[in-house]
């Protein structure tokens, strides 16, 4: 959520830079009027306690005197009923504000580019080379399933389209893969791991932003007021809502490994085939609750944190800064980690790393102790996935694929496969 002072103050400086994302953002326009009446209102409401109040302890002495009181009892009387009505249209306009406020996305950093999509991306670096095949790589599903490492068809039976079953050497590889990154992040980078609900309230969905924008991508109970989480960001970055961290605390560091739920409405092209878009998938996030004047290198910290992940398993990748235009709803800077898919020829998003400065602190009223014993400042909070597990298992099947059809295990992950060197499909 955006200061409202901000916005009250200098409308048109805040739509300036939010225009960089595209769109006119009428709703600056549209909370302004109920907000300007809401500051009437209070301002007017306080004027008729005081009146009340002087006319009140008038009553006091004129009743004390013995003297008739009853004109000005009958004015305390027209007072508060004017004040109870006052009071309900400052309700309505403060819920119109407030309606208006979390439907504004946050507010782009000056130093991303410009941009209205993906083409405006730059990269910021890449590591490691591409993998030279002898023979033409197959994709995933081809090894997938060759394997019986996945099996899409059993689980289109079970669920619908965009569910995979994982099966055998191919369950344990995706637990492997979760237990590694989960090690990495708490025993070598220093994040606490967290094991959070997989359904939240609506407050933990409106803290982080997917709610109200989101809703249709939800997936919802019917008997009770929770949603499936749709990453691990939600429960962990609502753990600390409502709250006050000391600063010396700062910053915090989770991991959390959670199943995913996504609708993933729309068209996608191959996206719909195979494991790269699913309505249920593994990741392990990445939280950062940070001082406002860290936040910038726990951004840089984090995304380091991300790579590491590819550069043991030896991957190749690339780092893009987002443009403006191609920034999530609640982001002010991102960073994806695209890891090289040579069935594709191309990079394939596996871990988006973003600041959200203080955005989603406001909406989930976490703040931290000044130090220097000011009034207590909203934090920044950050996140990124460490990594998508189901990319990851891509990644993993199409770059170390052989000639065969078998899949030899990166030399850092067998550990986590009781020593096995090479996916064969046989148990």
């Amino acid at each position: 959520m955006l200061d409202l002072k901000i916005i009250r103050e200098n409308p048109e400086a805040v739509k300036t830079r939010l225009k960089r994302r595209g769109g006119d953002f009428e709703e600056l326009d549209e909370l302004l009027k109920p907000e300007e009446n809401r500051r009437a209102g209070l301002q007017e409401s306080e004027s008729l306690k005081n009146k009340k109040k002087k006319l009140s302890a008038e009553v006091g002495q004129l009743k004390q005197k013995g003297q008739d009181a009853s004109q000005l009892m009958e004015e305390v009387k027209v007072i508060n009923i004017s004040i109870k009505e006052l009071d309900e249209k400052i309700q309505a306009w403060e819920k119109q504000v407030q309606e208006k406020l979390l439907s504004i996305p946050n507010i782009p950093e000056n130093s991303i580019p410009d941009g209205a999509d993906e083409s405006a991306n730059k990269m910021v670096r890449n590591w490691g080379t591409k993998p030279q095949f002898s023979f033409k790589p197959k994709n995933h599903v081809e090894i997938g399933e060759q394997l019986g490492l996945i099996d899409l068809k059993r689980a289109a039976k079970i669920s619908g389209a965009r569910f995979a079953v994982y099966k055998g050497q191919g369950a344990g590889l995706l637990r492997a893969l979760i237990n590694f990154m989960i090690d990495v992040q708490t025993r070598e980078n220093g994040y606490e791991e967290l094991y959070p609900p997989f359904l939240v309230n609506k407050e933990s969905m409106q803290g982080t932003g997917q709610l109200p924008k989101f809703e249709e991508e939800l997936f919802a109970t019917r008997d009770d007021p929770l949603y499936l989480i749709p990453t691990a960001e939600v429960p962990v970055t609502n753990f600390h809502r409502d709250e006050i961290l000391e600063e010396e605390s700062l910053p915090i560091c989770y991991a959390a490994y959670t199943p995913c739920f996504r609708r993933e409405a729309g068209s996608y092209g191959k996206d719909t085939q195979g494991l790269i878009r699913q309505h249920q998938f593994d990741k392990v996030e990445l939280v950062k609750f940070s001082r406002p004047e860290d936040s910038a290198a726990e951004l840089e910290a984090l995304v380091e944190n991300a790579e590491s992940i590819l550069k043991k398993l030896n991957l190749h990748y690339r780092v893009m800064e987002l443009c403006a235009g191609d920034l999530g709803f609640s982001a002010a800077k991102t960073y994806d980690l695209e890891v090289w898919l040579p069935s594709q020829d191309t990079y394939r998003e596996i871990s988006s790393c973003s600041s959200f400065t203080d955005y989603q602190a406001r909406r989930a009223r976490i703040r931290c102790k000044n130090r220097t014993g000011g009034k207590p400042e909203f934090v920044h909070t950050l996140n990124g996935s460490g990594l998508a597990a189901g990319r990851l298992f891509v990644a993993l099947l199409e770059n170390y694929q052989q000639e065969d059809g078998t899949v030899v295990v990166p030399e850092a992950l067998r550990p986590y496969l009781h020593g096995r060197e090479i996916l064969t499909g046989h148990q």
